[in-house]
């Protein structure tokens, strides 16, 4: 495996309430890109403390000795990706996204709402491409979305 950035590094449990809060700045800073929000933020710590760094694959990136971005990867699913938007248009996502295809170099799968342009765009410039799109009936904030897959990734794979 190649050698990580000093500043890339694996996420632990004393990392959980930066990427909580980052999490939340970051929806919020998206406006309409997404659906309302459906848990508080107490919700949200312990999902990213029991879930996201306890049972999955999360990589943060710091800039500035602080959390900039963040990454969770699911077995063959890349769950989430966030940049702080103080940090967004410097290539901090397009890293994380080269570390997901380091770690996953036969293939990642991703879902996206539809309303989200911006993120649709990052993941087609990053190679990824849209296999097909769901009312939203199976995510529960029930908004329309899509699936993209890049690399070799085999569609079949729906874990949410």
């Amino acid at each position: 495996m190649p050698q990580l950035p000093e500043k890339l590094r694996r996420a632990t449990l004393e990392d959980a309430t930066a990427v909580a809060d980052l999490y939340l700045r970051s929806r919020e800073a998206a406006g309409a890109a997404f659906p309302p929000g459906l848990h508080p933020p107490s919700e949200v710590l312990a999902h990213v403390a029991e879930v996201q760094i306890a049972r999955r694959e999360t990589w943060i990136r710091e800039a500035d000795g602080v959390l900039a971005g963040f990454l969770v990867l699911d077995g063959d699913q890349l769950d989430w990706l966030f940049v702080d938007p103080a940090h967004q248009g410097r290539g901090l996502g397009s890293a994380l996204i080269e570390l997901a295809r380091q770690q996953r170099p036969g293939g990642l799968a991703l879902w996206v709402f539809v309303s989200n342009h911006p993120a649709r765009r990052f993941y087609e410039q990053h190679g990824f491409r849209m296999v097909r799109g769901t009312d939203g009936a199976d995510n529960e904030e029930h908004a329309p979305d899509l699936r993209y897959v890049w690399g070799e990734h085999q569609e079949g794979h729906t874990k949410r």
